[in-house]
């Protein structure tokens, strides 16, 4: 009676506990509203089976607890209760992974009018490289990598001439405009990943991924690497500020180009040698 009785309070308990938890996400800040509900309808149907099993094995406790003279029967088949388990666990993973498809073809989806922002992660930077007037990010390639261009590059794209680069620094976008996110690594996995915007995907060497998103409200928000990548992994840090239009254009106004960031570099170069000869 008492582990009945035990059973059916931690059950009850944990269910309390997940209700009322001060844990929760952060409010959210873009479109993706998506992923929270269907995160907490997996919550419900997960939670509503734990509950019902838990309940169950507090029954048979308490039911069939050991009694002299009582003999249990052997039933090594039940062609009804294996009639039940089958339909009612292929209704629950129905009902979890059904929605989580729906938001999966919203989440590949990019509408046309979003804007391209290239995000490199590091040990342990990121940087970030966004159109320039032309609209357009130029093209890179892994084998550009260097000191002098740490992005990799293509100096004979014109397209890319006029990308605004940031290194190391903080991401600027403007409130309530379409971004499609495209994510590269140079040297071991990264995930690009802010809490409150929900969404966030692994960054492969060799490969480009992709998401986008909305940004719905104005604010600071902290970038963190969801992927064990080194030593400091945990100070893998940046920030997104979203902000309105004429504050994201002003910003943006004082960023320099993929062009003026080469010439420096050269001039530094040829300034530095000059000097050591």
């Amino acid at each position: 009676m008492a582990v009945a009785i035990i059973l059916l309070l931690v059950a009850v308990a944990s269910v309390l506990f997940h209700l009322f938890s001060p844990w929760w996400w952060t409010p959210i800040a873009s479109n993706w509203s998506y992923i929270d509900n269907t995160i907490t309808l997996t919550f419900w149907i997960t939670g509503a089976v734990f509950f019902a099993i838990v309940a169950f094995m507090a029954y048979c406790v308490f039911r069939f607890e050991h009694k002299e003279g009582r003999k249990a029967a052997y039933n090594p088949e039940n062609k009804k209760l294996e009639w039940w388990l089958s339909v009612g666990t292929a209704i629950g993973v129905a009902a979890m992974l059904a929605p989580g498809l729906v938001v999966w073809h919203q989440f590949v989806t990019v509408p046309a009018d979003a804007t391209e922002v290239e995000v490199v992660g590091q040990q342990w930077l990121w940087s970030y490289r966004l159109p320039g007037k032309d609209g357009r990010l130029g093209t890179s390639n892994a084998r550009n990598v260097s000191s002098e261009n740490p992005l990799g590059l293509n100096r004979d794209d014109p397209a890319g001439q006029d990308d605004i680069v940031i290194e190391n620094d903080d991401l600027h976008l403007p409130v309530g405009k379409p971004v499609k996110i495209l994510l590269r690594s140079i040297d071991v996995l990264h995930d690009f990943y802010v809490p409150e915007f929900r969404a966030k995907m692994d960054m492969i060497p060799g490969s480009v991924t992709y998401y986008w998103f909305t940004p719905t409200r104005t604010g600071t928000f902290e970038v963190l690497c969801a992927e064990l990548c080194g030593a400091a992994h945990a100070q893998m840090r940046s920030k997104v500020i979203v902000e309105e239009q004429k504050d994201y254009h002003a910003w943006l106004e004082k960023q320099k180009t993929f062009a003026e960031l080469s010439g420096n570099r050269s001039v530094a170069k040829a300034a530095y040698k000059i000097g050591t000869e």
